[in-house]
């Protein structure tokens, strides 16, 4: 799958807008215990992010949440709006954050052995252990 799309959001009190170039259609779910404990369940979002642009930087937070990532917010609202492998400067997104996200196919979902027995999503993805995350991606 070569497309990519363009697209923008914004966090829920408009202080913080994003422009985004060159996303992959697809999107994922990440079950990671950090996911969960950051949005109260698996993180829905868009990687591959070849070009982000935020507006409103004042009104922009980060934690860093681990040696290789950050997690980026709205200081006014709450806003989750990213996810950033700080070492390649690759951004993930909240699929929530942009304006049509139904334009997105759910395609994958990652940490899937730390995923709670009591949820499931119904549609066919491929599926990342840990273990497998890492050995693609590293960290």
């Amino acid at each position: 799958m070569n497309q990519t799309i363009n697209t923008n959001g914004k966090c829920l009190c408009g202080a913080v807008t994003v422009e985004v170039k060159g996303a992959k259609p697809t999107f994922g779910a990440c079950h990671c215990g950090m996911c969960r404990t950051w949005g109260g369940g698996p993180l829905l979002a868009v990687d591959s992010i070849h070009e982000v642009k935020f507006t409103g930087q004042d009104s922009v937070g980060a934690f860093k949440s681990s040696d290789w990532a950050e997690r980026g917010f709205c200081k006014k609202c709450g806003t989750h709006l990213f996810y950033k492998l700080t070492q390649a400067q690759k951004y993930i997104l909240p699929l929530g954050l942009l304006a049509d996200a139904a334009r997105f196919e759910f395609d994958h979902q990652v940490f899937i052995d730390h995923k709670p027995a009591n949820h499931d999503f119904s549609n066919r993805t491929a599926t990342m252990t840990e273990a497998e995350v890492f050995a693609k991606y590293g960290a």
